[in-house]
Parts: C-alpha cells; structure tokens; sequence
C-alpha cells in the first residue's frame, strides 16, 4: 500500500490511473482497500470488481427491505437493489465515497413498487404479537417501546404516514443516516427531508396520544 499527494485528480501506477476526489490518495493493487467509489470506478473496466460492494453492504440493504417488506421480499429484492446498482455504476457520484445511501435509494424506489405489500406487512403486524425472529424495522421499534400495549397504535401509524414520509423517517431514525445521506438517497433538498422527518415524528407522536417513549422520535442531526 501507498499513500501518494499530488495536485491533480489521476495517479497512475504499473500502467493503471483512476480519478480520485485531489489531495491523499490511497493507491494499491488489492481493491478491498479502496473506498466504495474506487471501486466502482475500477469495475467500470472490470465488471467482477463490484462484487466488492454487494459483499459490503449487500446485509444492510436486505435488513432494511425486511424491515419494510419483511424477509421474503427482502430475499427476492435484495439481488435486484444490486442488479439496478450494477447496471446504473457508469452515473455513480465519484464524489461520494460510500455507496450505502445510493443502495439505499435504489431499495426504496423497489419498496415503492411493493406499497400495498407494506401496507398489509404493518397492519397484520399490529395484530399479532412480535415474533422476534422476523427482521421487521416494526418489530425493532416495537421492542424499544416502553409500554408494549402501544405496539398495535404505532404501527397503525407507521401504516399511515404518507410513503415519502416513511421513507425517510426509516433511513434517519433506524438505518442511521444523516440528513444529506438522506437527502442523497431519495434525491430531494435537505430542507425536504427536514420537513418529512418532522411531519412524520409529529403524527407518530399524535397517534402515541402526544408521548414520546423512544428516543427514535427526537433531532438528532
């Protein structure tokens, strides 16, 4: 491995160059080494490199679709979130060194097709009790809720928020993103995002009776 600084965007090495975002950067044969957006520039040239990224986050993207859609459909969609990504890597933002918020993008745009399956995951949900072998975000919210009977009223609430609504309160309050992560992943302004998050925690908060059991529905950007 080796570190190299130069002015200009292309290092080349053993007859190989890649464009990088300027200053450090970090040159070496073994791509498990590079940032996410290395890697998918080398696989551009050499399409098994990607495999890198599935290997990366391919478990995050599935925990999130089962969270939404549960694990059948997590298992089915999880291939096709990084067939898409694969296919769509030639418009890859360079600038962005991890790849998760753009999957996570991808995920949501495939959720988006399943909005009736969703619909129905949330509200069978809310009427039996938690199975804690099922990687539902429902289920995971449900189990950091103080007062178990308010299990069944908060994925009512989940069931009823408007799609954009939960599709960024899921990828800020569970998966962990920031705003601009957020904002990057559905392609809106981060003052859009803002206002969505907002929107969502308070209708949660109004369907709770106005309390407020986990720390999920407090600003933490």
């Amino acid at each position: 491995m080796k570190w190299m600084k130069s002015d200009r965007t292309t290092q080349v090495r053993e007859g190989r160059s890649r464009t990088t975002r300027g200053g450090a950067v970090l040159v070496d044969d073994d791509p498990s080494v590079l940032d996410d957006a290395a890697v998918i520039e080398r696989s551009r040239r050499d399409p098994e490199v990607f495999s890198m990224v599935f290997n990366r986050h391919a478990p995050a993207v599935h925990r999130y679709l089962a969270r939404r859609l549960g694990r059948q459909a997590a298992d089915d969609l999880v291939g096709e979130t990084f067939l898409v990504a694969f296919r769509r890597r030639a418009s890859y933002d360079l600038g962005r060194a991890s790849a998760l918020p753009w999957l996570y993008g991808i995920a949501i745009k495939l959720v988006g097709q399943r909005r009736r399956d969703e619909f129905r995951e949330y509200r069978l949900l809310s009427k039996v009790a938690p199975d804690p072998d099922v990687g539902c975000h429902a289920d995971r919210v449900a189990a950091m809720v103080a007062a178990g009977a308010m299990r069944g009223s908060l994925l009512s609430a989940l069931a009823d928020l408007a799609p954009s609504e939960r599709d960024v309160l899921t990828l800020i309050a569970w998966e962990g993103l920031t705003y601009e992560e957020a904002a990057a992943a559905v392609e809106v302004p981060v003052g859009t995002i803002r206002s969505r998050l907002s929107r969502a925690r308070r209708k949660i908060r109004k369907a709770l009776g106005d309390s407020s059991p986990t720390t999920m529905f407090e600003e933490t950007n």
